[in-house]
């Protein structure tokens, strides 16, 4: 059994050397395919991140009367935080609200002087909650609209929050759904392309494989070597795509951060290396072995 293995193997690595040029072309086409497909993949993980900062830019605040004691809002601000779909809450007193009032318009001076003439302050405590998600926002206006808050709460802005939810959910699915299609009909098109390459170099070995076949070889002995061949020119295309992404990574990295400072790619692809790395040498040799399996099945019956 190892003597045979040792063959298919030596037989394999020979006829990668031998079909030099074959092999480089077929190699060249998985690596397109394999750039392909993890451009992809991180063009979704920018988009998802894109879509998280846009809804942690939503939320929900809930203000209260001005009569109501901070023990009873601390009180709805442990229950909402024991609330399965709530994220965070914030709780801003009257003071904290009055001064972010002033700096928010300290170039306003008659609006600063209306409200020291007042000598109370007009400004409500409030909650500011975010979701984990965003479609979840309506379950929490309806926990707050029960009626043993009524007499603490002035106001959810909820309904003015609405149609912006609303509208930033539709984006997020219509995004996630197109995204989702958009990737599977590239990487099938680039498999496609990479598949037909396999099948052009098995061809060429066509008169070969029937010999062997005439001679009383098994589909195994004949198979393997071409499953060798695929293993290798997996892993030199994942070895290529990745020396083409992480320079790549390493120019539009710090663009996009320039533009997105939330979404850093260049740290994203340190904490994942191994993974992409592994992803990628997977991917190479499935789309390789896979490939010479199936193209091969045509020439094995003799």
């Amino acid at each position: 059994m190892f003597t045979t293995l040792g063959r298919i193997i030596k037989s394999g690595l020979l006829n990668f050397w031998r079909n030099g040029w074959l092999s480089t072309a077929t190699v060249l086409i998985m690596t397109v395919a394999l750039i392909t497909w993890t451009s992809i993949f991180l063009l979704n993980v920018v988009l998802t991140s894109v879509l998280d900062v846009l809804a942690e830019k939503v939320d929900v605040s809930v203000y209260f009367n001005l009569d109501t004691k901070e023990p009873d809002i601390l009180t709805l601000k442990s229950k909402l935080e024991n609330l399965k779909e709530v994220a965070n809450v914030e709780y801003v007193s009257t003071d904290q609200a009055l001064e972010i009032f002033k700096n928010r318009h300290a170039n306003d001076d008659v609006l600063l002087k209306s409200i020291k003439e007042l000598n109370i302050n007009p400004l409500e405590a409030s909650l500011n909650i975010l979701a984990k998600d965003s479609t979840q926002y309506a379950t929490i206006a309806s926990f707050l609209n029960q009626d043993q808050f009524k007499n603490i709460i002035s106001k959810i802005n909820y309904t003015e929050n609405k149609v912006v939810i609303d509208r930033l959910n539709n984006i997020i699915r219509v995004l996630r759904e197109s995204g989702f299609v958009a990737g599977l009909i590239l990487a099938f098109i680039a498999f496609l392309v990479a598949f037909n390459t396999v099948r052009l170099a098995i061809y060429s070995s066509r008169e070969e494989i029937t010999v062997m076949k005439l001679v009383g070889a098994s589909n195994w002995f004949v198979r393997g070597p071409f499953i060798v061949e695929g293993v290798l020119h997996g892993i030199i295309a994942s070895a290529f795509s990745f020396m083409v992404i992480i320079p790549g990574i390493g120019f539009l990295g710090p663009k996009l951060l320039n533009f997105l400072p939330e979404i850093n790619l260049m740290n994203y692809i340190g904490n994942n290396f191994w993974s992409l790395l592994l992803f990628q040498t997977l991917g190479g040799i499935i789309l390789g072995v896979f490939s010479s399996w199936v193209a091969i099945r045509k020439y094995l019956k003799v």
